[in-house]
């Protein structure tokens, strides 16, 4: 898979041409939810069935960084690297990356059409129902249809529903954010992960017999409910089942404002320090709670390390 970014206006057209014509999915697919997989898919199929490059266009950063308030915080469920793994999961063979800014925030929709598809070689686009491009987002399905007229032909993928609601990214949000993982990793069609470096915390883990390793995030996820987590931890390639705690330790601290994620990994002393480590949330447990003592805080973690055992039975 080819990975390509771009930016407009684009300033040497003859460098994007490609030996066969393209079709393409649109979108900026955060999550790479099944419903988004299914407009890709549609893409990818087409492009087989016509003998033409299958290719995904997504957009960095988050039109929302830049249309949104300068300082407010942006999370996303599927960074820019995970989503390039997943759209070549799915058969994709170019991917572009456009750069989103103010200046192709103003792009007209018949100016997206003809400054950016058609100097692509795009002959057939794929988008979701809700599709919305150009200017404030004045351009939707129909009007892409529209602009495109027999020279480009569209297809619009119909929603995904799933026990009567509708996969999207907002929802797989609000699933996480409440502790229902299970509806969250049912949309996503695969479980929610995280990825970050292991780094050193204050080591009392250890001292109670459960020590952990606490995983700073190099990407601004959408945080899951803060609580107990039965999970998979990848590290230099192999999977191992552990126990990960989401919250601010309030045992121990009484003024913690910065939420930790720690992972206790079953049967596993490695010196990881300093070691990137993929984390995929397969259960929730239980919401994180407060003890009276050292003591039931041990024995809750004990329960919830055997929980967590008879849950994830697979890697």
């Amino acid at each position: 898979m080819e990975i390509i970014s771009i930016s407009y206006p684009f300033t040497n057209v003859a460098e994007l041409a490609r030996e066969k014509p393209i079709a393409i999915a649109i979108g900026h697919f955060d999550g790479v939810h099944r419903g988004h997989q299914n407009v890709i898919r549609q893409a990818v199929e087409t492009a087989r069935e016509r003998g033409m490059l299958s290719a995904v266009m997504t957009f960095s950063p988050h039109p929302k960084e830049v249309l949104g308030h300068g300082d407010q915080y942006f999370s996303c469920l599927t960074p820019l690297d995970k989503k390039k793994e997943l759209f070549a999961e799915l058969g994709v063979d170019l991917v572009y990356v456009m750069r989103f800014d103010l200046i192709f925030a103003a792009v007209t929709p018949a100016e997206f059409v003809s400054g950016v598809l058609r100097p692509l070689g795009v002959s057939h686009a794929v988008v979701g129902f809700d599709f919305t491009f150009g200017n404030k987002g004045a351009g939707n399905a129909t009007t892409l249809l529209e602009l495109c007229g027999q020279e480009i032909g569209v297809s619009v993928v119909e929603p995904l529903y799933e026990n009567g609601i509708k996969v999207s990214s907002t929802y797989t949000r609000e699933s996480l954010e409440r502790g229902d993982l299970a509806m969250a990793n049912l949309l996503l069609g695969r479980p929610y992960e995280v990825t970050g470096t292991v780094v050193h915390g204050d080591g009392r883990g250890r001292t109670i017999g459960f020590p952990t390793a606490n995983l700073e995030l190099r990407e601004p996820y959408v945080a899951p409910r803060l609580g107990v987590y039965a999970i998979t931890a990848w590290i230099d390639g192999v999977p191992h089942r552990g126990v990960l705690n989401h919250g601010m330790k309030p045992t121990f601290n009484k003024s913690e404002i910065k939420p930790v994620m720690e992972a206790n990994l079953f049967d596993f002393d490695d010196d990881i320090y300093g070691k990137q480590m993929t984390v995929q949330f397969k259960h929730f447990i239980r919401p994180e709670q407060k003890f009276g003592s050292i003591d039931q805080l041990i024995k809750q973690i004990a329960a919830d390390a055997e929980q967590a055992r008879l849950l994830n039975t697979d890697s």
